[in-house]
């Protein structure tokens, strides 16, 4: 189990995902929209030469969506094989947890923030919502009702 955590934020939330799932953390990129695709994919990416989809956490967790602004990050995680960027608000340390232990997630988050997550990090005056890559990325599929 990693001990090792990069931390963010979205909508005043302090995650962590585990180091070892991180490629790397990028300022905002250009994107290319992805017609019909659901709301969470804000496009996709090029990096270096890799196409790299982007999704709004904030979108895939049902959070408040983010105000329309430049400063929004990237954190680029490798998933089951894949590479997806989750668009985030901040960036945070990455942080030593050696000390700590996961504890499960509460009952009292939002379901779709709770599917994320494997468990939470109890800091000194904080808590980590610790998620899980592969849940991080997954969007809902949306069923065609037929009339």
């Amino acid at each position: 189990m990693s001990t090792q955590y990069c931390t963010f934020w979205a909508d005043g939330l302090q995650f962590a995902i585990a180091v070892e799932h991180v490629q790397e953390v990028l300022r905002t990129q250009a994107m290319t929209p992805v017609p019909r695709a659901p709301e969470a994919v804000l496009g996709l990416l090029n990096l270096r030469g890799q196409i790299v989809t982007a999704v709004d956490f904030r979108t895939r967790l049902a959070l408040t969506p983010a105000p329309d602004s430049d400063a929004r990050m990237n954190v680029i995680v490798r998933s089951g094989g894949d590479v997806v960027s989750l668009v985030v608000d901040q960036i945070g340390d990455v942080i030593d947890t050696e000390e700590l232990r996961l504890q499960p997630v509460p009952s009292n988050l939002p379901g779709a923030v709770r599917s994320a997550l494997t468990g939470v990090l109890t800091l000194s005056g904080a808590i980590l919502l610790v998620v899980d890559p592969h849940r991080a990325v997954e969007l809902p599929t949306e069923v065609a009702v037929s009339s």
